[in-house]
């Protein structure tokens, strides 16, 4: 795999079953650039490690006055030169494409698995930590899994270089032999705790990351409380233990690199005064001495890449960690969908069940006893919020929580494909992420077609987002193209609210879920939306979480829940006249669940009216409900 040829068309299934698993998955799916980098590996240190016995043999070359010896250990020294250059720049190029070719395969598994878990990813693990994962974790992760092969090229030249040693000069070459693993291992007693260290650094840093990334997120929220001062200390404090943790393990590390420096120095110290030893009792010469010396002087660089895969696996190996953790997450009803093998079939059967196509027919919730006639504008009414925004997530089929999968013309939901249920239904939560980007690339969305982005904008009555986004923009002669500030937090909650309706109904889905989509936008807009949704969605299901009058009447029906279950279906008007719970949730009344009685405190209006019967009671309603919905209609 080239970096050219990024990103893979399929990057795998990662063994997610540990961090040690996932690294060593990763370097199990590139053999292929391993070797190359093991074998460039094992030339350039080759290469580099053989200059020591040209010079000793330049050396004895000279003091036997051979004209020829000196030419032939020239042109060995110009063919270790040309190896040396030759093997360290394709080890480079070898090494920095295992890197990014890991850390992007690692990238790509991550963002499908944020895209396969949807809004289930931020319920089980906090943003900023999915945020360092996926920015810094992948590179801790690539630099070890790259580093492996060059690490195991450095341990064989080291091998190959005793054992050269011993065979060219066994007096020194014991001693060679004997000394270079003691280096080689004389940091070890030091790893678990510069391991631990750094463990305690990664955790503290991605605390921060996640403290700064809620900070940013809630700043608005913050101003308007005062604060900004309080979240601001508590950044300085974690920022300030990352700082202490960060120096404590740089202290460790130092200590080995240290240690990489002293041991060796002693080693070569010995090697010299045993040398000098050897060379005056005339059991060696003087170019086996400088062949010896020289070699325990080039041989260090090798064995600096044992400090260097320590390194990076202890700073990989909570990255993997943390990745793996992301990676074994599943949906509450994991499943690739039993229609998936039949996905690319023919077929034309009714339920759409194997067809690969999108199923048509009612929504139905079995837990709830939700229905949503196909076809139809329904609204649904929940006293309970978080239950609501629950059912909405079950609906499109990502429940928090096993449990029976809804029904879409008697398809169930989990059985789909996950591609194909997503076609299906589309969510609208209740707080919807504008991306950063221009309006035109926020609305250019999967979509059936049908809709365009004008059409959208307008039902979603985005005239004056549009007028706003023109006079934001100095450069943009076109509103499409204004530029759009991350989560778009440069305009108001109503106004990301409408643009976030504007991009589900250019999608176009067959059906489609909303939570609250006019919960920031005041009454007169929320009328005009009301009418353009009914209007622009005809012919189409669509389901709407509301307890807003003016959507709840223009609705086909309306389902009412309490306590879980549907409570009574109908329309508003007669809903809001003939159930005092249903009543209590949409004009906010106090009420007593348990008997359907008011509360003391409830207007004079409401005691009124439930003392009349039930005809008069209904006249009184529809003319109070028809004169508020004339009044807003004359003032729009």
């Amino acid at each position: 795999m080239q970096i050219q040829d990024l990103p893979y068309s399929d990057p795998g299934v990662a063994d997610a079953r540990s961090g040690p698993h996932l690294l060593w998955w990763l370097f199990r799916n590139q053999r292929g650039g391993q070797l190359k980098a093991l074998l460039w590996g094992l030339l350039h240190f080759s290469a580099v490690c053989a200059l020591p016995f040209c010079v000793g043999l330049a050396v004895e070359a000279a003091v036997q006055g051979s004209a020829s010896g000196l030419l032939r250990t020239g042109g060995l020294l110009l063919l270790c030169g040309t190896c040396v250059a030759v093997g360290d720049t394709f080890l480079h190029r070898a090494a920095v494409t295992n890197w990014i070719t890991a850390a992007a395969r690692l990238q790509q598994l991550l963002a499908r698995k944020a895209a396969h878990l949807g809004s289930a990813l931020t319920r089980r693990v906090a943003a900023g930590e999915v945020v360092a994962v996926s920015t810094g974790d992948v590179e801790k992760i690539g630099w070890f899994v790259e580093a492996v092969s060059r690490f195991t090229a450095a341990a064989l030249t080291v091998v190959l270089v005793c054992v050269a040693l011993i065979v060219y000069q066994p007096a020194l070459g014991v001693v060679v032999a004997i000394g270079l693993p003691l280096v080689a291992l004389a940091v070890l007693p030091l790893l678990p705790r510069a391991t631990r260290r750094a463990d305690v650094q990664r955790e503290k840093a991605g605390r921060a990351t996640e403290l700064a990334s809620d900070t940013v997120a809630g700043l608005r929220v913050l101003r308007g409380i005062g604060g900004e001062e309080l979240f601001l200390t508590r950044y300085r404090s974690a920022s300030q233990e990352v700082r202490h943790a960060a120096v404590r393990s740089a202290r460790m590390w130092s200590l080995i690199s240290a240690i990489q420096v002293v041991v060796p120095g002693l080693l070569l110290i010995a090697v010299v005064w045993h040398g000098v030893q050897l060379a005056r009792e005339g059991r060696v010469t003087v170019g086996e001495l400088v062949t010896v010396y020289s070699a325990v002087m080039i041989v260090g660089y090798p064995t600096r890449h044992f400090e260097e895969i320590a390194m990076a696996f202890s700073f990989s190996r909570p990255s993997a960690t943390r990745a793996a953790r992301v990676l074994s997450l599943r949906r509450p009803t994991d499943t690739e969908g039993a229609g998936a093998a039949g996905a690319g079939a023919e077929g034309t059967g009714a339920d759409g069940a194997g067809t690969g196509k999108v199923p048509g027919g009612d929504l139905h919730d079995p837990l709830t006893g939700l229905v949503a006639p196909a076809h139809r504008f329904t609204a649904v009414v929940c006293g309970d919020p978080d239950a609501a925004g629950e059912l909405a997530a079950r609906l499109g089929g990502h429940p928090a929580e096993p449990g029976p999968s809804v029904l879409l013309g008697g398809v169930a939901l989990n059985d789909l494909p996950l591609d194909l249920a997503r076609t299906a239904v589309l969510v609208q939560d209740k707080d919807p992420v504008l991306l950063s980007g221009s309006l035109r690339e926020l609305l250019d969305v999967p979509a059936s077609g049908s809709v365009q982005a004008e059409d959208a904008l307008a039902a979603a009555q985005c005239d004056d987002v549009l007028d706003a986004l023109a006079q934001a923009s100095l450069d943009a002669s076109d509103p499409m193209d204004t530029r759009i500030t991350e989560r778009g937090r440069s305009l108001s909650g109503g106004q990301r609210q409408r643009l976030a309706l504007a991009r589900s109904l250019v999608t176009d889905p067959e059906v489609l879920v909303l939570d609250e989509p006019t919960s920031a936008v005041d009454s007169h807009t929320e009328a005009r939306i009301a009418e353009g949704l009914r209007g622009l969605r005809s012919g189409r299901t669509t389901v709407v979480f509301t307890s807003s009058p003016l959507l709840l009447d223009r609705a086909d029906s309306v389902v009412f829940l309490h306590k879980g279950t549907v409570a009574a279906t109908g329309p508003h008007r007669e809903l809001i006249a003939t159930d005092p719970r249903y009543r209590a949730v949409v004009t906010r009344e106090t009420e007593d669940e348990e008997d359907g009685s008011p509360r003391a405190g409830t207007t004079d209006l409401t005691g009124r009216l439930e003392k009349a019967d039930g005809d008069a009671l209904l006249g009184e309603l529809d003319r109070l409900e028809e004169n508020r919905l004339e009044e807003i209609e004359e003032s729009a």
